[in-house]
């Protein structure tokens, strides 16, 4: 699916193992259809990194995630600006988030990519 927005802001973390259903069910039930409300953001998806191996020079090469987080969702913005606006700041505060899952989140990154 071609990424229909300018920006890009690409966020990643890992769950503790024991809060890892609640933290799929709070990102996908409360989480992003929030952040969905807020003026400027085009679309979520949500990623989990699976094993997986490549072919390189003849040679099968396992795809190892280096430390990189285990979850990533990729929200597509009109603006960079978008993440600074009040509304951006209220519904990342709302629901369960906040008090319920983000505690047990960890290896948290975060970055912004104009989409060329």
């Amino acid at each position: 699916m071609p990424i229909a927005a300018k920006y890009l802001f690409i966020v990643s973390m890992d769950v503790t193992k024991e809060k890892e259903a609640l933290f799929n069910e709070v990102y996908d039930t409360e989480h992003v259809p929030l952040l969905l409300k807020v003026p400027g953001v085009r679309a979520v998806t949500r990623l989990k990194t699976e094993p997986a191996a490549v072919m390189i020079g003849g040679a099968r090469k396992p795809l190892e995630g280096d430390g990189a987080p285990s979850y990533v969702a990729l929200y597509e913005l009109d603006s960079p600006d978008v993440l600074l606006s009040r509304e951006w700041a209220e519904a990342v505060e709302k629901g369960r988030w906040p008090a319920e899952v983000r505690p047990y989140t960890s290896n948290r990154r975060h970055i912004v990519r104009k989409v060329l």
